[in-house]
């Protein structure tokens, strides 16, 4: 029980920068809503859709690697493999750069920016930057430092919301008022690019407080160890882009299967909009997996039941964290979907399916651990390719039909799909023995807690229904508890 104490520790210090940054990212929608309309936000919708997938390629799966190889018993020296990575990183995503910045009319095109280049650039050059720096915050997770992680990232998140607030929402104020101020660096043509430059001084400044993970050690490269780590990471790579794909190709594929392309990007931005409601599942998962990966290979050196139960321990209580998120958010959607604008609102349907979505990926996550540890990472490429197969065959069948709320459904599938699967082939592979009939009853009363409150809403007395609906949450979470009250106290300091 102590590697779970552990766990929940570590869960709750990246979470701390994970919930914070999202919430106040989060904060930032109701300020691009209302200064951009849909047509704007769902061009930088577009282009982070297709930066989440650049980064997946540019890390190539080195940080799961790191994790296997700075643990494995035939590599005692973690600087070695730490180095390694390094090397191959900063040589690719230089190379990434360049490659980009040749063909950079195109690629402007293709992420419907052909007369803003230097949207492209600045996002081109962010991307490297992240790629790069994932290795140094997977060393701090391998270290265990929490504490300087969660700080680099916040003040990585102050800096890029500090800087939105000021080219978006100061700048426009002073240029009505004092345009000499600010004339000599301001462009009020500028619009969603300050979005790209914030991102990319909070980038830049993130590498600049990473030089002490990038000093102080012997930078070797080791041509043996970084083709095992290939080896061993190259599933991963297809794995991640498969599953970021499963996250993002919905929003690419939208403009080309609405027959008017405009209507498709407008389209973009009130799903991109209202995804970000959602986003509180997403940050829990986030936390939790900053978290989870290193925990479980360093359970890994431990036998027995233990570790089996460590791991089912880990299962059910993300299970549990998630369906109560899951059921606080739909019953406080009056309150929360005021972080959109008003005229964002007709995507408000599609926040349950995609919250649903995220909380399969995050079982599905869960389930990874049996095919990394065995060393089979192949199975966890064919199971995102599984899922991408989904994704696609549900996006051209939904979207011309339902539009943006077919390609929830479709995240829906897709999640669905590979959880299933992970699960099943894990039984054979790796069999962990979970209490299914447990974690069933705790999903399925949660999704009944979440219909009932839906039942009983007054959409013309939003305080009371939320007033009615708090009783509902509580008893949920008290009979969660005293389920698992044994396992509860002996998670609480002093008991064994």
């Amino acid at each position: 029980m102590a590697g779970i104490k552990s766990l929940a520790k570590d869960t709750a210090i990246y979470g701390l920068s994970s919930i914070i940054g999202r919430f106040l990212n989060w904060c930032l929608v109701p300020l691009y809503t209302q200064m951009f309309p849909a047509s704007e936000y769902g061009v930088v919708t577009y282009v982070y859709s297709a930066v989440a997938l650049a980064l997946i390629i540019l890390t190539y799966g080195m940080e799961t690697g790191f994790f296997r190889f700075a643990n494995h018993e035939r590599y005692h020296d973690p600087m070695e493999v730490y180095s390694t990575g390094l090397i191959s990183l900063g040589v690719s995503s230089t190379a990434f750069v360049a490659l980009m910045m040749a063909f950079i009319g195109p690629v402007s095109s293709a992420l419907h920016a052909p007369d803003h280049h230097i949207y492209i650039i600045m996002m081109v050059i962010t991307v490297a930057l992240d790629a790069f720096t994932a290795l140094p915050f997977s060393y701090l997770r391998y270290a265990k430092r929490p504490i300087r992680f969660a700080t680099l990232r916040l003040i990585n998140i102050a800096v890029n919301i500090g800087l939105n607030l000021f080219f978006i929402l100061i700048c426009p104020w002073l240029w009505e008022n004092a345009p000499g101020w600010i004339a000599w660096f301001y462009d009020p043509d500028f619009g969603i690019g300050y979005i790209f430059l914030a991102n990319l001084v909070s980038s830049a400044l993130n590498m600049l407080l990473l030089i002490p993970e990038l000093t102080g050690f012997r930078w070797r490269f080791n041509p043996a160890l970084w083709r095992e780590m290939l080896a061993y990471s190259a599933p991963l790579l297809v794995l991640g882009v498969a599953g970021i794909m499963n996250q993002t190709l919905g929003t690419l594929l939208m403009p080309l299967l609405y027959a008017d392309k405009a209507e498709g990007i407008t389209a973009v931005g009130i799903y991109g909009a209202n995804y970000k409601i959602a986003i509180v599942m997403v940050m829990f998962i986030q936390a939790f997996r900053f978290a989870y990966e290193p925990f479980i290979f360093a359970r890994a050196k431990d036998q027995g039941e233990d570790r089996l139960q460590s791991y089912r321990d880990a299962m059910r209580w993300f299970l549990i964290f998630a369906m109560v998120i899951f059921i606080g958010v739909m019953y406080y959607m009056d309150i929360l979907r005021h972080f959109i604008a008003a005229s964002y609102f007709s995507g408000l349907k599609v926040v349950p399916i995609l919250m649903i979505a995220e909380l399969f990926f995050g079982i599905f996550f869960n389930l990874s651990l049996w095919y990394k540890l065995t060393d089979r990472t192949m199975w966890g490429m064919w199971l995102s390719l599984l899922g991408l197969a989904v994704t696609v065959g549900l996006n051209v069948w939904l979207v011309p039909l339902y539009g943006y709320i077919g390609c929830a459904w479709a995240a829906l599938g897709c999640y669905g799909v590979m959880m299933v699967a992970s699960y099943v082939a894990g039984r054979i592979y790796y069999p962990i023995g979970y209490n299914v009939p447990r974690l069933s009853f705790y999903f399925f009363s949660g999704i009944l807690a979440w219909i009932i409150g839906e039942v009983i809403g007054m959409e013309a007395h939003p305080w009371l229904t939320m007033l009615i609906r708090t009783p509902l949450l509580v008893l949920y979470v008290v009979m969660v508890l005293r389920i698992e009250h044994v396992t509860l106290r002996s998670l609480l300091p002093g008991r064994r």
